[in-house]
């Protein structure tokens, strides 16, 4: 593999065009800003096309940075299967589509590559990069994929495969002047505190009783509290509001939001509460790419991969559990 004085790999040559592969939650696509803007740094004026979740489309398409479109991911084992869905005709016409866009670069940014790495391959593109066990399917140029590294830096090194240095590694999300006018309506001049008390795995999550007690203390505080998350969230979200509002004494009641707000009203919201406190989890990824100061409650396990890497605005609270919990642990 050809390099530069620096040992980084050679840029390539004549890349117009460049497809990013991440799959998943908020939180995994957050994690790959960095390289992708890395990959616009390197390749000025190439085009970015992101292959993701619906939700990369509704956060990105439209809004300013790296990344030019988003294509909706086909139902595609292990790499877009919300429920175990697989739709092969659906994937088959896919790769049909993106083939004829004739990418120049393509860059697996999704897990180990045993399930990724041949769907990038069917793209049809002159260059490939990205992860991959022993047991995955072979890139152009390609870095083992071990579990505990932060995933930033792991996609900032696979991108680097082609060439791209970093100019960054705090995921960033531009807030765009319609949510700037819309954040305008949650200001409070008591302070905003925005909790999510929500978590794919059950297991990452606090109990909703210590939730709803913070909440109870900065609402007796007089600061507005909003507890956020999706519409599988919002049983436990309500129930944070109601325990948490059942008290005379707090100075205003605290209100859940949770499966009522869109995308971008979740960023507007984001963008101007004082702190931000959840678990490991995409509302607090997001909190933080909006620049809002946030306190995390993570296991210590998921903190070598998904922490904030800084503490001047960003805050983590662990649970030690060294096993598998079954249920829900008791964090400290």
């Amino acid at each position: 593999m050809a390099g530069r004085a620096d040992g980084m790999p050679a840029r390539f040559d004549g890349v117009d065009r460049i497809a990013v592969l991440r799959g998943g939650g908020l939180g995994d696509l957050l994690f790959a800003l960095p390289a992708i803007d890395a990959l616009a740094a390197a390749y000025p004026g190439a085009r970015i096309t992101l292959l993701g979740a619906p939700l990369a489309a509704s956060l990105l398409n439209g809004r300013p940075g790296a990344v030019s479109d988003v294509r909706v991911l086909p139902f595609a084992r292990g790499v877009y299967s919300p429920g175990g869905r697989h739709d092969p005709a659906g994937v088959a016409a896919f790769h049909a589509r993106m083939r004829a866009e004739r990418f120049d670069l393509a860059c697996q940014l999704h897990g180990g590559g045993r399930n990724s790495n041949p769907f990038l391959l069917a793209l049809g593109a002159r260059h490939t990069i990205g992860t991959r066990t022993p047991d995955a399917a072979s890139l152009e140029r390609s870095l083992p994929y071990l579990y505990y590294q932060h995933e930033v830096f792991r996609w900032l090194e696979v991108v680097a495969l082609a060439g791209a240095p970093d100019v960054g590694w705090e995921p960033r999300i531009r807030v765009t002047s319609a949510e700037h006018a819309l954040a305008a309506t949650h200001l409070d001049p008591g302070g905003l505190v925005v909790l999510h008390p929500g978590a794919t795995d059950p297991r990452r999550r606090w109990p909703v009783e210590r939730f709803a007690d913070l909440a109870r203390r900065c609402a007796r505080d007089g600061q507005r509290v909003v507890v956020v998350g999706d519409g599988a969230d919002a049983e436990i979200a309500d129930a944070v509001a109601a325990e948490a509002t059942d008290d005379a004494a707090a100075a205003l009641p605290v209100e859940s939001l949770a499966g009522r707000l869109s995308l971008g009203e979740l960023v507007a919201l984001l963008s101007v509460a004082d702190v931000f406190v959840g678990n490991d989890s995409g509302p607090r990824h997001l909190a933080q790419a909006v620049d809002t100061a946030t306190v995390g409650l993570f296991w210590f396990g998921n903190l070598v991969n998904g922490g904030p890497m800084t503490r001047g605005r960003h805050r983590v609270h662990l649970g030690w559990t060294t096993h598998c919990p079954e249920q829900e642990p008791s964090w400290p």
